[in-house]
């Protein structure tokens, strides 16, 4: 079954709609709502790990900027929201290039229309799960050079992309592609997120572009295969971002690697 979002549906929930309504955006359906409510009426403190989702990719971001990097590709962007992955990159070097990808239509208008007004940002309407032809349109449509270091984010992505689609195979494609000193960071669902969650999200998006497969630690590891994991490794990503940051039933793994 096809699974990628086609036009405008407001009778399906989207993640990338759903995910900005958690973020109290505006650009989302009553479908998405209501997905969304049914998590939060079992996990109301999922709306503040939307927020820690973003705080970890942009922490992420800084990072690869920290150490030299000028490229950044952020796989399954979503509904842009500030600040981006491009104002972070350019605090550091505003001639930084930055790419976001995603594959729903609706993304691709609205990062269209705010991301491309900034030189070296650019937005593409592409499949995470197709890496030989989204490696190549990176390339020639938005200038990344991977013979130079890249970070690429993965963050809230993968977990959309069922086991007959072969994550594992998908991250290693990226991985090959990449120049040393590039890095990888990337957020999952966890297994051993509330049983209840993962019944409701599982059964509410059966069949959908939002349907979830959690996966244990050890296979979330298996994704950094040929990477340095930075500090705290595979961890929920509260952790990232410090301490005293309450624990979620919804648990998300968080990760950064770097390409020795």
């Amino acid at each position: 079954m096809n699974r990628t979002p086609q036009g405008v549906d407001p009778h399906e929930p989207r993640s990338a709609r759903v995910f900005d309504y958690l973020l109290g955006g505006k650009d989302n359906y009553e479908v998405d709502r209501v997905f969304a409510h049914r998590i939060l009426a079992v996990a109301p403190e999922t709306r503040s790990l939307a927020w820690f989702s973003r705080k970890f990719l942009l922490h992420a971001v800084r990072v690869a900027a920290a150490a030299g990097v000028r490229q950044f590709v952020d796989l399954g962007s979503g509904i842009p929201t500030s600040p981006n992955v491009h104002e972070i990159a350019h605090e550091t070097d505003p001639s930084a290039r930055v790419a976001y990808v995603d594959h729903d239509p609706v993304v691709f208008v609205h990062s269209n229309a705010i991301m491309t007004k900034h030189p070296g940002v650019t937005a593409l309407q592409a499949d995470v799960r197709h890496p030989d032809e989204l490696l190549g349109r990176l390339e020639s449509e938005s200038g990344i050079d991977f013979a130079e270091p890249v970070a690429i984010t993965i963050v809230g992505v993968l977990h959309y992309v069922m086991d007959d689609e072969y994550p594992g195979e998908l991250v290693r494609r990226y991985r090959d592609a990449m120049a040393p000193g590039s890095y990888l960071a990337l957020s999952h669902a966890a297994a051993t997120s509330d049983p209840e969650i993962i019944t409701r999200t599982s059964q509410d998006a059966m069949n959908t572009s939002a349907q979830v497969r959690y996966r244990s630690l050890e296979r979330v590891t298996s994704f950094l295969d040929g990477f340095e994991n930075l500090e705290p490794g595979v961890v929920p990503l509260q952790r990232w971002l410090g301490d005293d940051l309450p624990d979620t039933k919804l648990v998300l793994y968080g990760a950064v690697g770097r390409k020795p």
